[in-house]
């Protein structure tokens, strides 16, 4: 690793430790479980730290160990449910905050680090190179214009932070892609640095109308998107779709992939309803489903 040691520890001074504990009865429960652990990088000396929503999402009670083993009650400050990422703020004062900075200067190719927590006090490092830097979507309505994925395999728990050479945090790690070449998938840190203001002031991105949202996990087949599961509850489920449903097209338009699938989906706000044309049972048949907001459905 070409990061001189001072740089290193300068990193990992400024990441934390993150346990939430969520309610049995919330709707993140049976797919993320109760008990979460993540890390988290402070950005800011007063005490915001920068991490991925799906370790906080529900949480009813926070709790952040900062490096030298201080523990902290957290509370949520921001989760933007677009890109996945979350604030989380603890009342301190002059922390070892780590530079953010845009990520739309690196190129492929280039050295960076992982930085994450391994428990209390405790973070490790993992060094690598930039291996991929465009367009990722996932099983559960989500996709980013631009990701970065990084061969430094993430050593620790999700929420770290992606730092270049410089020693500033580019993105924050929100998968651990071993299964398809042991790389780590990060959200720029734009989608922090472009919003702030906003998530900071109504703790949520309020710039665009929320997004329509269906409530399920999907992968593509042969032109078409199959429904692998359904969250309970959601409006997908509530409409009658079921998993193993074919999805051919959404208001008359072919769905190709799952891309397709969400950006015409992203047509439409929440709460507005959209036609479904499936494929089960050898039978096509269309399928009204009235959307919700997931902000407000995982409130």
């Amino acid at each position: 690793m070409n990061a001189s040691v001072d740089l290193l520890v300068r990193a990992g001074r400024a990441n934390v430790h993150i346990e939430a504990a969520i309610p049995q009865d919330h709707p993140s429960a049976q797919i993320l479980g109760t008990g979460r652990l993540g890390s988290g990088t402070i950005v800011d000396p007063s005490g915001l730290i920068l991490t991925v929503n799906y370790i906080v999402l529900g949480a009813r009670a926070l709790k952040v160990t900062v490096q030298d083993g201080r523990e902290y009650a957290a509370e949520i400050a921001a989760q933007d449910s677009i890109s996945g990422l979350a604030i989380v703020r603890i009342a301190a004062r002059e922390l070892p905050a780590l530079p953010v900075n845009a990520s739309r200067h690196i190129q492929l190719g280039d050295e960076v680090f992982v930085v994450s927590s391994v428990g209390g006090g405790s973070s490790r490092v993992a060094n690598g190179n930039v291996t991929f830097l465009g367009p990722f979507e996932a099983n559960w309505e989500y996709t980013l214009d631009r990701a970065i994925m990084a061969s430094a395999l993430n050593p620790g728990l999700g929420g770290g932070a992606l730092v270049n050479q410089s020693g500033c945090a580019i993105g924050v790690v929100s998968l651990s892609l071993n299964l398809i070449g042991r790389f780590s998938l990060a959200i720029p840190v734009e989608c922090f640095l472009e919003h702030r203001d906003d998530l900071l002031k109504n703790g949520r991105r309020t710039t665009v109308a929320p997004r329509a949202w269906l409530g399920v996990f999907c992968y593509p087949m042969q032109g078409h998107v199959v429904i692998a599961g359904l969250l309970p509850g959601a409006p997908a489920e509530q409409a009658g779709l079921k998993q193993g449903d074919v999805i051919l097209a959404i208001d008359g338009q072919p769905v190709s992939d799952r891309r397709a699938l969400y950006h015409q989906l992203w047509t439409h706000s929440a709460g507005e309803a959209v036609d479904l044309r499936v494929f089960r049972d050898n039978k096509v048949r269309g399928i009204e489903v009235r959307t919700a907001d997931a902000e407000e459905f995982f409130a």
